[in-house]
């Protein structure tokens, strides 16, 4: 019996090792691994009752890891090379996105206050989309981090009078004080960069983290101002409508992330995890409508729920 485990497993790894002439991408040898798990299996089952190989969800792991290794190989075969491409093009993409708005705002093309909600809407949200172009490796999360991390430095030094940008000022704040970039703008960087440095896309508790921050407090803001007639009892500020958009939106936001991960597979997608997204989703629509998101602020109430209940939750 266990010689002809020993020999099925010489068998595989001889037909998985390339010749040295070879230069096939070893990802284009999946379907070789896919073939020899499966008979290999049978095979012994019909000699002891007992599946005996290759796990499946060590098979299920190798698959995902020949995924990401294709989707980070696509900017150069190495690896810091492709992190410092990934850096560049997500930065160049968030860069542009924040001139954007920070045209419309300067030119008044949209009320500031929507303005200023479709930047938070935005932002984060386009940025995890060019997570996938990044490697497994730390050094791809640190480098993703680097991005949110420079705006934090610049809505430092604009929070602090130090570098005069008006169309930055104007499409963040609302009420067109430099000094208010010091907590929302400031909470919401460093929210995407703690998420990134610490939890990355592998996490159900970054997707849950920005998908709350972004989609959800965003458009309770919008939702709420036009439709936001009847007021929550215990505040008064808050409505019954952006609440409920919030949840609604978090919790989208988060299972759409939730799918476009499982296709790159960082994250394997159950029922489990749908539930724990409306879980989080629905603490913190509850937390940012109580009086406490109003005096501290919802970028920094919400980001701390998400973590608190995520944390319990996945």
């Amino acid at each position: 019996m266990a010689m002809v485990v020993s020999f099925s497993i010489q068998i595989g790894l001889t037909r998985l090792q390339p010749h040295p002439s070879d230069r096939t991408p070893i990802c284009s040898r999946l379907p070789q691994l896919q073939l020899l798990s499966c008979p290999f299996s049978s095979d012994v089952v019909g000699l002891s009752g007992t599946v005996v190989g290759f796990r499946r969800k060590k098979i299920i792991s190798a698959r995902r890891n020949l995924k990401s290794l294709q989707v980070a190989s696509m900017l150069s075969e190495n690896v810091l090379v492709s992190d410092l491409l990934a850096t560049a093009i997500s930065g160049s993409i968030a860069l542009s996105l924040l001139r954007l708005w920070e045209e419309t705002a300067k030119r008044g093309l949209v009320d500031q206050n929507l303005n200023r909600k479709l930047v938070h809407v935005s932002i984060g949200l386009v940025f995890m989309l060019c997570w996938p172009l990044f490697s497994s490796c730390r050094q791809g999360a640190v480098l993703a981090a680097v991005i949110p991390g420079i705006n934090i430095i610049k809505v430092l030094l604009i929070g602090l009078g130090i570098w005069k940008d008006a169309a930055t000022v104007k499409s963040m704040s609302r009420f067109g004080d430099y000094r208010e970039l010091l907590k929302g703008p400031l909470y919401y960087a460093s929210t995407i960069t703690f998420a990134c440095a610490i939890y990355w896309r592998t996490s159900p508790i970054a997707v849950a983290l920005i998908c709350n921050l972004c989609a959800g407090d965003g458009l309770a803001d919008i939702i709420g101002r036009r439709f936001g007639n009847q007021k929550i009892p215990y505040n008064p500020s808050k409505s019954v409508a952006g609440s409920i958009a919030m949840a609604t939106a978090g919790f989208i936001a988060s299972i759409g992330f939730m799918h476009y991960f499982a296709l790159f597979g960082y994250i394997q997608e159950s029922w489990e995890m749908v539930l724990g997204f409306f879980a989080v989703s629905l603490a913190t629509a509850l937390v940012e409508s109580h009086p406490i998101s109003s005096e501290v602020d919802d970028n920094l109430t919400v980001p701390l729920t998400s973590v608190l209940v995520g944390s319990f939750i996945f």
